[in-house]
């Protein structure tokens, strides 16, 4: 089977206002146009567009062709100690899935939160506690990927082997690995070629499943990063963080992969997500 490797920026970019659009209703027609397939809703401040609007973004990702995900609050925390936030997290990622609904999206992103003062084993076995009150109120066929995310700073819960281990709780659940947060978490150096990207694949595909592994959802920027991991999101032409996309390319080629790629770059994310797909069909074309 030929793989399908898909691209799109997380959000709007400064370009889409710039040519006169207002509204993500017009995102998913406009990111088609450009060349891409692939596009994330950013709902990381809360979510505050109705049902209707988010279908009519739905409908028009459907008749485009774009693949739609959805990032819910970033002030969801399953890791929290306390029983009550860990329990209203849960009802605003329910709520993140009825909007994922609407919008056609077949994949939400979530976070799991800090440790602060706790032990990593303390805030995971806090987090199991959150996904098994979640996964307890959805159907067992539920069809929308509950993504858990890698993440960028030392004192957040998400290294590849972590979010691994949470999803081992349930098949619904599906690792989402950001590969500038892993390099940031990491002070830089982590992807040098395709190899280094692979082995993230790899210990997915062993792990969990090659299912997981091939059609990974997947995000990448070059991050700005300190002793404590991610500061802040780049664009492309940054040239001293990482990491590089080029061996990513490579990799997705070398092993036929299916990723859906979603970039966070600082304002450039539609041109950069074309720049990373283009790369990429040029690693196809240089196979044997």
């Amino acid at each position: 089977m030929s793989a399908s490797p898909k691209f799109g920026p997380g959000g709007n970019s400064a370009s889409f206002y710039e040519s006169g659009h207002k509204s993500t209703l017009q995102a998913p027609k406009w990111i088609s146009e450009i060349g891409l397939d692939a596009y994330e809703y950013e709902a990381g401040n809360g979510l505050t567009a109705g049902l209707a609007t988010l279908s009519a973004i739905g409908a028009e990702a459907r008749k485009h062709g774009v693949a739609m995900s959805l990032h819910t609050p970033y002030f969801i925390s399953l890791s929290t100690p306390e029983e009550e936030k860990r329990e209203k997290s849960v009802s605003y990622i329910l709520r993140s899935l009825e909007a994922a609904e609407a919008l056609a999206a077949d994949t939400v992103v979530i976070h799991c939160g800090g440790v602060a003062k706790m032990s990593r084993e303390t805030g995971m076995h806090h987090s199991r506690q959150a996904l098994e009150l979640l996964l307890s109120r959805l159907p067992e066929d539920y069809p929308i990927r509950l993504g858990l995310e890698t993440m960028g700073k030392v004192n957040q819960l998400g290294t590849v082997d972590e979010v691994i281990e949470l999803c081992k709780l349930d098949p619904r659940l599906y690792p989402v690995v950001d590969f500038g947060h892993l390099n940031a978490r990491e002070l830089g150096g982590v992807f040098p070629d395709a190899d280094s990207y692979l082995r993230v694949f790899d210990r997915i595909g062993d792990s969990l499943g090659d299912r997981y592994a091939d059609t990974l959802h997947c995000h990448f920027s070059k991050i700005e990063f300190g002793k404590g991991g991610e500061k802040k999101h780049l664009t492309f032409a940054d040239d001293l963080y990482g990491p590089d996309f080029l061996p990513l390319a490579e990799a997705i080629a070398r092993d036929n992969l299916s990723p859906r790629i979603i970039c966070e770059s600082a304002g450039t994310m539609a041109e950069d997500a074309l720049y990373m797909k283009r790369a990429t069909e040029k690693a196809f074309a240089r196979l044997p």
